[in-house]
């Protein structure tokens, strides 16, 4: 019998998380995890923390665990939100969930769990884990969610041997549709609620006003980019590498498209966005294709099949290159076939990895749409997550 923090949401995932860790014979202790307090940028009726709470202590009664609220606000402001701003204001954009859960959900909030003599934290993600010996050295492998249309692995790439030793996916191997039942069989609270969407452990907020909180609106130029436009790559060719060509970005300039109209900030938006231009009369909607946010431009582009929206290849810098498999680390000089995920729920393509003195270049069999710098690449063996990084270009 272990001891066994598990992190109550308040959602359906979590609840039976606990129920199965309980089911198992463990000693297991419920924790909310409180981290905003700004309740001004939030959706009130889309994911009240005060009613996530109540229901994971209701969850929790049910089960006949211990549970109790910890606020890590401050850490959650100091990890993860000036992160977010700082990445919008450079012009990328970041994937909080991806940090959450690498510096809250299994750091902070992992270390807060060993305090209370924990053995594991357990977690509501849709993955699994399994653990094999390796030249006599223990190694944690993390792999895909048995539900396909769920699969979590991907919001965990940047976990480290030391987070997944201490990590239990209780429901990893599970349908949706299996953990409902047992909600409902068990007469949990949550065994109908919807999945909460937004920010990790925020809820769902108004991106835009959260934004404005320290990114005030500047009114800009909206530039279109015509189709037929010949497409010019920026030099980044420092290293002399082959495929340089397939990843470098488009260099776009005011001169060469028309304007079609005014933004707020080229801070709030990203790359392969339709929503949100409010510019009417194309005959295909318009797609951001890159931002400037030095000149406060946005350069878009008609139709999802715009020439400017896709790349074959994408870099990653040395220092933003993670290995959750240390033991597959590439050596430089080296190159790796491996199937990549640049967004959650993307399907897995095929591509070949090159390590090169500055950084990793992954180059795909196939073009790829909205490459966007900020969020994560990870690479998988198989269904066996094994490393990740950031997007640079």
């Amino acid at each position: 019998m272990a001891r066994v923090v598990v992190g109550l949401s308040g959602g359906v995932d979590s609840s039976v998380a606990a129920h199965l860790m309980v089911e198992a014979g463990h000693e297991v202790i419920g924790l909310f995890m409180r981290n905003w307090h700004d309740e001004t940028v939030t959706l009130h009726d889309e994911c009240p923390w005060i009613e996530d709470s109540n229901d994971a202590l209701i969850v929790a009664e049910k089960l006949g665990i211990p549970f109790q609220v910890i606020d890590l606000s401050e850490e959650y402001k100091e990890r993860i939100v000036d992160y977010m701003f700082a990445e919008y204001q450079a012009g990328r954009t970041p994937n909080p969930d991806v940090l959450c859960n690498r510096e809250i959900k299994f750091d902070v909030f992992l270390k807060t769990a060993l305090k209370l003599g924990a053995d594991y934290v357990a977690t509501g993600h849709y993955c699994r884990k399994d653990t094999v010996e390796k030249d006599g050295k223990t190694v944690h492998r993390l792999l895909a969610g048995a539900d396909p249309n769920k699969d979590q692995s991907y919001f965990l790439c940047q976990l480290n041997q030391q987070q997944l030793g201490r990590a239990l996916f209780p429901i990893g191997h599970m349908q949706k549709s299996e953990v409902r039942q047992i909600a409902r069989e068990q007469g949990l609270v949550t065994a109908e609620k919807k999945d909460s969407q937004g920010l990790c452990f925020i809820g769902k907020v108004r991106l835009p006003d959260f934004l404005q909180q320290q990114l005030k609106p500047k009114k800009g130029r909206i530039i279109e980019i015509a189709r037929d436009f010949p497409l010019h790559r920026e030099d980044t060719n420092t290293h002399n590498f082959e495929h340089e060509g397939a990843v470098a970005p488009y260099k776009f300039r005011p001169e060469d498209g028309k304007v079609v109209g005014e933004h707020s900030g080229a801070h709030y938006f990203t790359v392969g966005q339709r929503k949100g231009l409010a510019v009417g009369g194309t005959p295909e909607p318009l797609f951001v294709l890159a931002t400037d946010v030095e000149h406060n431009i946005i350069y878009t582009g008609q139709g999802e099949s715009h020439p400017g929206l896709s790349k074959q290849g994408l870099f990653i810098r040395k220092d933003d290159t993670h290995w959750l498999r240390e033991d597959m680390k590439m050596e430089v000089g080296s190159r790796a076939d491996y199937l990549v995920r640049i967004r959650y729920r993307q399907k897995l393509e095929p591509a070949t990895l090159y390590c090169e003195p500055n950084g990793l270049y992954i180059i795909f069999e196939k073009v790829q749409k909205a490459i966007t710098p900020g969020q994560f690449a990870a690479w998988y063996n198989n269904e066996e997550l094994v490393g990740s990084g950031v997007i640079d270009h």
